[in-house]
């Protein structure tokens, strides 16, 4: 009788943790005698590969055992590699499926674009590969194509992993809590260099859509922040800066800004061609931010980009934790047949929730529970009865 065979994935950027992921779900199969296939480069692997290819096969399929794997938890990164390749939306096809008919559409967000729907090349290597349950990483827009996989029948179960921490159905995504040990330990040790420069200190992080990963950052090291959820008057919160420093004894002052914060009167400037989720980067607002602080109040100021740096390295003990736990929660799902959930924790407690609808897009703070509008810092009051990470499932 043939072995039970099935696939793991990484999508989108990677996080600290992932790996762990990887791990414990190889050495749970080797007890069940279950063979894993590791599909690198996320969803590419089923939209490019060649199965008539050897070069293609050894490119995006990884066979898992508890020999390669036996070291990987002690790292970040993922060892399957990742991409933001999307199926559905396929703006070049492989040479090999240049001549094949898939759907066409001809918009990307208002950009005139040709993109191909591939799924049916999905679904036809997921059978040739044998692949009978699959285990998707990733964040919004990884989980929102096995969503879409989940509808077309295949056997699939998530797991949330960003350090925006900006999936919906669940409190924690793997790869968080690094982020925030990260920028917190950039920022305490910058304190030094802006405070002996007296100077006010900017530092940019993640979260395009959300400010989980800003907010948390100020939560943890007492500074101001600015967030994507609310746009902040660009006057007021220069002169609470002022106010700040000068009442500092080592005048300096610090910020947070998440990549997606704005101010009144200032849109997100964004450069590149889009990916395959419609993202196009953007520019540093912290750039702009420090122009706007010299040109109105001559005062200097020392920008920092912390965004790269905070996914890079090893893992701390709660991303091995979580990422653990959730792997080990995605196999015990898959054992008992079921599709379409996603590891998770709600109320702080582990649970298996369903894949989030794609149409909810990121999840988003609750500026009234979380930011204070008037100081433009975290607020600190009133967290009785809330679970570990401070905001309820949404």
């Amino acid at each position: 009788m043939a072995k039970k065979r099935i696939g793991i994935l990484t999508g989108g950027g990677d996080v600290p943790g992932l790996n762990s992921v990887i791990k414990t779900v190889t050495y749970r199969s080797s007890e069940n005698d279950i063979e894993v296939i590791g599909l690198r480069r996320g969803w590419e692997a089923l939209t490019h590969l060649n199965l008539e290819d050897p070069n293609s096969r050894r490119r995006y399929i990884m066979p898992l055992d508890r020999e390669n794997t036996r070291t990987i938890d002690r790292r970040g990164g993922t060892v399957l590699h990742s991409s933001r390749t999307n199926p559905a939306k396929m703006a070049k096809l492989p040479d090999h499926l240049a001549d094949k008919d898939f759907p066409l559409s001809v918009s990307n967000k208002g950009i005139a674009t040709n993109t191909w729907d591939v799924s049916k090349q999905v679904l036809a290597n997921l059978s040739a590969l044998g692949i009978e349950h699959l285990i998707a990483i990733g964040g919004d827009d990884t989980l929102g194509y096995a969503a879409k996989l989940n509808e077309l029948g295949v056997k699939i179960i998530a797991i949330p992993k960003t350090m925006d921490n900006d999936v919906h159905n669940t409190e924690y995504c793997i790869g968080f809590s690094t982020a925030i040990t990260r920028a917190s330990d950039a920022i305490q040790r910058q304190r030094t260099t802006v405070a002996s420069h007296e100077r006010i200190g900017i530092f940019r992080v993640f979260g395009r859509d959300a400010g989980f990963t800003a907010l948390y950052t100020a939560y943890t090291t007492s500074v101001r922040c600015v967030v994507p959820e609310f746009k902040v008057n660009l006057d007021k919160l220069i002169g609470l800066l002022i106010e700040e420093k000068r009442a500092n004894p080592s005048n300096y002052a610090l910020v947070v800004l998440s990549e997606g914060a704005e101010w009144e009167g200032y849109q997100v400037r964004e450069y590149g061609d889009p990916d395959a989720y419609g993202h196009r980067k953007k520019a540093s607002v912290a750039e702009s931010l420090a122009d706007e602080i010299k040109r109105r109040t001559g005062e200097e100021t020392m920008t920092s980009d912390l965004t790269y740096d905070l996914r890079s390295g090893d893992p701390d003990f709660v991303d091995k934790l979580v990422g653990l736990t959730f792997g080990n929660m995605a196999y015990d799902a898959m054992l008992e047949g079921q599709t379409g959930l996603m590891s998770a924790l709600v109320k702080g407690c582990y649970e298996l929730v369903p894949i989030p609808d794609p149409k909810l897009g990121p999840r988003k703070l609750d500026v009234a529970t979380m930011y204070n509008t008037e100081r433009y810092r975290p607020m600190y009051a009133n967290k009785r009865g809330l679970p570990v990470f401070l905001q309820r499932v949404s």
